[in-house]
């Protein structure tokens, strides 16, 4: 699994999230799925951002070159899209949720 763009961890989080919530007193774990299929529309901008956002493209992991690196991706973009008009199918999201007992019980 990919950490922070500092490396990766193979088996996951050593300390297993679902344990780590459970020992300190959540409960009731559940898994909430949205579905995918909604369309986003976006731009060479959105698309620079959301490239940058991400663990294993972020800024500082380009040293000197980020300023080529993103000259290079909105040449790319603006080959593949002259009308800056992109659009992206979103995947289904998984969000877990776990809560706390009631006092008292």
């Amino acid at each position: 699994m990919r950490r922070a763009g500092q490396g990766r961890l193979v088996n996951g989080t050593p300390g297993r999230e679902d344990l780590v919530l459970a020992r300190a007193g959540f409960e009731d774990f559940r898994r909430h799925v949205v579905p995918a299929g909604d369309v986003a529309h976006r731009t060479a901008d959105d698309i620079v951002a959301w490239v940058f956002s991400r663990s294993d493209s972020a800024p500082h992991l380009f040293g000197g070159g980020v300023e080529d690196f993103e000259r290079d991706l909105r040449a790319v973009l603006r080959r593949a899209a002259p009308d800056d008009r992109f659009a992206e199918r979103l995947p289904a999201t998984e969000i877990m949720t776990w809560r706390r007992p009631l006092r008292g019980r």
